[in-house]
């Protein structure tokens, strides 16, 4: 099982450079990175997890500045985002971005999506809630018609379409690998497999429960039932729980490291480090 890492990089902790550095020397497989553009002060919505947001979610930077950092320091890391809040983004610019990080990093890149949490981030982007999913969907469809390859139009429902149009780079495999973070249940099954390549829960409770209805869905919407891929997301590891998804059929993990200076990131990764291949 491949062993990857995500953090809230923020302008108070380790560097992208130096962290990606010491991933790849250390042999671990990946780096996923979240986003969040701003965090209101004022706000009514509640953090998922409980109490409030923490520090790091106001200062974190951008994710594609920071993985374009950690690319260009390394050959093998793979890069992602775990995840990008698609619904706050221009399409047609994103997907430039996107296409560029992973052109220039050999195909190194995975598109994590998510449809957030934060009601006032998302109004300031002018999201409205409500619709969020399908604003998601919608983008990464217009994406992936510029990552098409013939010029392909795409006439959203949402204020952004696109011309048949050349537009390059393209991602290395013809798009990037895709995975929708989410709770689970059937309308998020239903998006993974209509989609995406897979799922990226976090924390990874409840798998054993949760994966068969998901390959269910997978299977009834046509998809290759080999071709599922499942990667548990910011978990905190011991040795029961990362066999525990090898056996489920994970063949990745992302763990998570603490949002802190040089010495303590390192000091975890080379606790974690036992978990590497």
């Amino acid at each position: 099982m491949r062993i990857s890492t995500t953090i809230f990089l923020t302008d108070e902790t380790i560097s992208p450079v130096r962290l990606a550095r010491e991933l790849e020397a250390r042999g671990f497989d990946g780096l996923y990175l979240p986003e969040h553009t701003h965090l209101p002060v004022s706000r009514d919505t509640a953090h998922p997890a409980g109490g409030e947001a923490a520090r790091e979610y106001g200062r974190t930077l951008d994710p594609y500045v920071a993985l374009a950092q950690a690319a260009a320091v390394t050959g093998r890391l793979a890069l992602g985002t775990g995840i990008s809040l698609l619904a706050q983004h221009d399409p047609i610019a994103l997907a430039k971005r996107i296409a560029t990080l992973d052109h220039l990093s050999d195909g190194r890149f995975t598109l994590g999506v998510g449809y957030g949490w934060n009601r006032e981030e998302a109004a300031d982007h002018g999201v409205a809630w409500a619709t969020r999913r399908d604003l998601v969907h919608d983008r990464l469809a217009l994406m992936r018609a510029l990552w098409a390859p013939e010029p392909t139009a795409y006439e959203g429902r949402f204020g952004y379409s696109v011309r048949a149009s050349e537009a390059w780079p393209k991602p290395v495999g013809g798009a990037p690998r895709v995975l929708l973070g989410g709770a689970a249940g059937p309308r998020l099954f239903a998006a993974v497999a209509a989609r995406a390549d897979g799922w990226m829960p976090v924390g990874g409770r409840g798998l054993t429960e949760h994966l068969p209805v998901l390959r269910r869905a997978w299977e009834e919407a046509g998809r290759d039932p080999e071709a599922l891929q499942v990667v548990p997301y910011a978990v905190l590891p011991n040795p029961g729980k990362l066999a525990h998804y090898a056996d489920l059929g994970c063949a990745e993990t992302v763990l998570q490291l603490p949002p802190a200076g040089e010495d303590e990131v390192l000091r975890v990764l080379d606790a974690y480090a036992r978990y590497v291949r």
